[in-house]
């Protein structure tokens, strides 16, 4: 295997899940696995997601959805976003339950004459796709003659459910202007993480999580799930004034022990955080309470490769997180999104499928794609 790889933390996972179902009331659980499940591979969390009671997964596209199906997953996968017109085929063939928030893209699967499973999205205040709350009647009248369309779930999405408290109150009136026009007996869902989190008592049939499985949010007891280990291709020493990197950005002081790590930008590492990035290893990993070596990263984050400062040499087979399961500033999916100005979203959806991943349950591997 290549000396750099994710490990996927599975007893994290059904920790974020357990919370997150219980902040929300015990209801339903949508597994969202959409791209590659945030970086950390949608095949492998999506069982597991599974395996720990989700209704089913979701997904943004029909190409994530073939990969799932190939996999052997016969679950429900809701195709998240707004169905066009020319996917309608691809639903019908994966099995999928699309979204609809257009007629065009209705009338397109009920040519098909096949019945179909659809939830319909309806816009609350997010502005990008979803039929209009004032429209709810005049839907209900137009699908009532789509004979092969099964409105089985109604759905939105919070656009700030994280600090916008008034906004998130109108989009869940809004929601429930729908919800009153629709009756009973349909999947209601609008609960993102934060909506989960924040706002329980919206919980209604379901709640979505993205971000919150994946532990990428701090301060709510939630754990990130992985961690990026390196073994070192070269650790040498450097005398003082040798220029480090593209652009030379980084000049040793003095003698310094220097470890080369075969992860870079291209496994999904920001350029940015060059100078001020940090890894870690343990010189004692079997102490009762093993200390970390913090290391910075200096020089230029290259494609493939970065090089790090290390106190004194280490073999080859000493073990670096690149990535810490933490919210470390320096270290950590959180800390290198903080470093580059945007959200942990990016980083992790950045992990490049080019990395080995190794689950682990119980601290055993139950699962390896390479």
């Amino acid at each position: 295997m290549r000396p750099a790889w994710l490990e996927i933390n599975f007893d994290a996972l059904a920790h974020n899940f357990n919370l997150i179902r219980a902040r929300a009331g015990n209801v339903q659980v949508v597994g969202v696995v959409k791209a590659n499940a945030y970086g950390h591979g949608a095949v492998e969390v999506g069982k597991e997601l599974l395996r720990l009671g989700a209704w089913g997964l979701a997904v943004a596209t029909t190409e994530e959805a073939r990969q799932l199906r190939k996999a052997g997953i016969v679950a429900r996968i809701l195709l998240m976003g707004s169905l066009h017109p020319q996917q309608a085929q691809e639903v019908v063939e994966l099995d999928l339950i699309p979204s609809i928030s257009t007629l065009e893209s209705a009338e397109a699967l009920n040519a098909l004459g096949k019945p179909v499973r659809v939830h319909l999205e309806f816009d609350t205040g997010m502005g990008r796709v979803g039929f209009q709350p004032q429209e709810a009647a005049l839907v209900k009248e137009r699908f009532a003659r789509y004979q092969n369309l099964l409105i089985q779930g109604i759905y939105s999405h919070f656009a700030d459910a994280e600090e916008d408290e008034p906004w998130t109150r109108e989009q869940t009136a809004q929601f429930q202007q729908v919800q009153r026009v629709f009756g009973p007996g349909y999947f209601y869902h609008l609960c993102n993480t934060a909506g989960a989190l924040n706002y329980s008592a919206y919980g209604f049939s379901a709640v979505r999580p993205g971000i919150g499985l994946y532990g990428l949010l701090p301060g709510l007891g939630l754990k990130p799930i992985a961690r990026l280990l390196a073994k070192p291709t070269q650790v040498k020493a450097l005398p003082a004034g040798r220029r480090i990197g593209y652009g030379g950005l980084y000049t040793t002081q003095g003698l310094e022990w220097i470890a080369t790590l075969p992860v870079g930008y291209a496994d999904g590492m920001p350029r940015l955080v060059f100078n001020r990035a940090t890894v870690r290893y343990y010189p004692e990993p079997e102490a009762l309470n093993p200390q970390p070596c913090i290391c910075p990263v200096v020089g230029r984050v290259s494609m493939d490769q970065i090089t790090v400062k290390i106190p004194a040499p280490v073999s080859l087979d000493q073990v670096f997180e690149v990535v810490t399961p933490d919210f470390d500033p320096t270290s950590s999916l959180w800390g290198w999104a903080e470093l580059t100005g945007t959200v942990s979203y990016e980083p992790a959806v950045r992990l490049s499928p080019r990395l080995p991943r190794v689950y682990l349950r119980d601290g055993v591997e139950v699962a390896r794609v390479e």
